[in-house]
Formats: C-alpha cells, structure tokens, sequence
C-alpha cells in the first residue's frame, strides 16, 4: 500500500505520492470547502443567531417588564397602606376632637363624629382595595400576554384566540397558585 521512494528524494514529494496526494484536486476541495463554509455562514448560521439573540432580547425585555410591573405593585401597596395610615390618623383626629368636644356637645354630634370618621375610613379601605384590585388585574393581563406572546415567538406558531384565552388561564391560574 505504501511505497518508499528513494531516499534522496524529497521528503514532502514523498508524502505527497505516498498519500495520493493530487494538487489539482486538493485545491479544488480546499476552495469548495471554503465556498461551503461561506454560504452557511451567511445564510444558515448567521440568520438563526440572529433569530436567537432577537428571542433572547424579546425575553429580556418580558422579564424587565414583569419586574416594573412587580414595583409597581409594591409601590401601590406602599401608597395603599400610607392612605390607611394617613386615613387612620384622621380618624384618630376626628375621633379625638369628637370626645374633646363632648363635654360641650350632645349626645347625638359625638355620634356624627365617629360615624364620619368611619365613613373616611371605609371609604379609604375602598378606594385602597379598588386600587389593588386594579393593578393585581393589570399585572395579570399583562403576565398573560407577555406568556401568549413568548409561547407564540418560542413555537414560532402564530395563536388563534383559544389558545390564547388557554395560555392566559393557565398564566393566571399558577399566579394565584
């Protein structure tokens, strides 16, 4: 299979006869191989990262969003429970100025007093409860379309509404849970 060429001849010349070497054809692979290599680059490898970087990015900017979403919720649950407070320091206040003023009022201007102040406080715990209430079904909307939308760019599949009304029930549903 191998043949050893004389010994005076070149080394390289000996190895390339030793291994079939042809030049004609060994180029000809090389710049094949080298055309290959460039149309994949170009147009394999190159759309695909940057298909992948855009996924990447898309869910970066998802995750971003569920954060600010998330100080925001606490941020109104701080101002909820500064409301409570500041409406329980002016029904503190009233409740006060009502049981100094009782010596020198009836029986029946206490009673308005309390009762005012606990219409302020109602109306507080309301107005808080109505804010939560909103921004917890805000953050659901919004976790639900950020997880459709994620599915949809993931699958590459486009969603018809019951998926999407599936995907945000199941998004909503391991929120609560």
């Amino acid at each position: 299979m191998f043949t050893i060429l004389a010994e005076g001849a070149n080394p390289f010349t000996q190895i390339t006869d030793s291994f079939g070497i042809t030049w004609p054809l060994f180029i000809a692979q090389v710049i094949n191989f080298i055309i290959v290599l460039f149309v994949l680059k170009k147009f394999a490898f190159g759309p695909i990262q940057a298909m992948l970087e855009q996924r990447k990015n898309r869910i970066s900017e998802g995750e971003e969003k569920l954060k600010r979403i998330e100080t925001q919720l606490a941020e109104s649950e701080e101002r909820t429970a500064a409301a409570i407070e500041e409406a329980n320091s002016t029904a503190k206040r009233l409740i006060d100025e009502a049981k100094d003023s009782a010596a020198s009022l009836s029986e029946q201007k206490t009673q308005e007093a309390i009762a005012s102040a606990q219409g302020i406080l109602a109306k507080a715990e309301d107005a808080a409860k109505a804010e939560r209430t909103q921004m917890v079904a805000e953050l659901k909307q919004d976790f639900g379309r950020l997880v459709a939308a994620t599915t949809a760019s993931v699958t590459g599949k486009v969603l018809n509404d019951d998926d999407n009304k599936r995907i945000n029930e199941e998004a909503v549903s391991s929120i609560e849970g």
